[in-house]
């Protein structure tokens, strides 16, 4: 049975519907890819965006595509507390009882009520290595990082689809916490 993937570090960023988009870049406004991610059909944006809270502002966070069917603006712990709100750890899509804050783009902003999440740990893995780890959708298991600040991450979320290409994703505090850098090898533990 498999048990080693690579990980991966998310910096804070904004996936923007296609309404918002509009109000914020110009009706019918089209991103402009910067470069491929690691999961297929998904890439950086050259647009960035301000994101205004109670407290602070947060600039130039950027875009992912492409559109979804609703804005999620991912954040780590202290980004949250820096922006005003309170941090919620979240499923990627599962925003409800999420705070929302200001989006500010060149021709407007939005007001959101919900959509900034702190993104739970997963795993993205494509069918066949669901089969070769012995996991299923939706499984929660364990995540060993070998190394001088070596620990194991519970509680980590699997996501089996056949367009997702394998790889952990933590955010940024979390990576620096284990002392893992992009493309560094952990261990399915379960």
């Amino acid at each position: 049975m498999k048990t080693q993937l690579p990980i991966a570090l998310s910096n804070r960023h904004i996936h923007l519907s296609q309404k918002d988009l509009d109000i914020l870049f110009g009706e019918g406004y089209e991103l402009t890819k910067a470069k491929d991610l690691s999961q297929p059909g998904q890439y950086a944006c050259e647009e960035k965006v301000d994101l205004v809270g109670p407290k602070r502002t947060i600039s130039g966070v950027r875009i992912l595509g492409p559109v979804r069917s609703e804005t999620q603006i991912e954040v780590s712990i202290a980004d949250a507390i820096t922006l005003g709100v309170s941090p919620v750890i979240k499923n990627s899509g599962d925003l409800e009882g999420t705070p929302g804050v200001k989006v500010v783009g060149p021709k407007g902003e939005v007001e959101l009520d919900k959509g900034v999440i702190v993104a739970a740990r997963h795993i993205h893995m494509h069918t066949t290595d669901g089969e070769e780890f012995g996991v299923a959708d939706k499984d929660i298991v364990k995540v060993k990082v070998n190394g001088p600040r070596g620990l194991v991450f519970d509680n980590v979320l699997v996501r089996v689809h056949p367009t997702y290409a394998l790889e952990m994703h933590v955010d940024v505090e979390e990576g620096n916490a284990a002392g893992v850098k992009n493309g560094d090898i952990v261990e399915l533990i379960k």
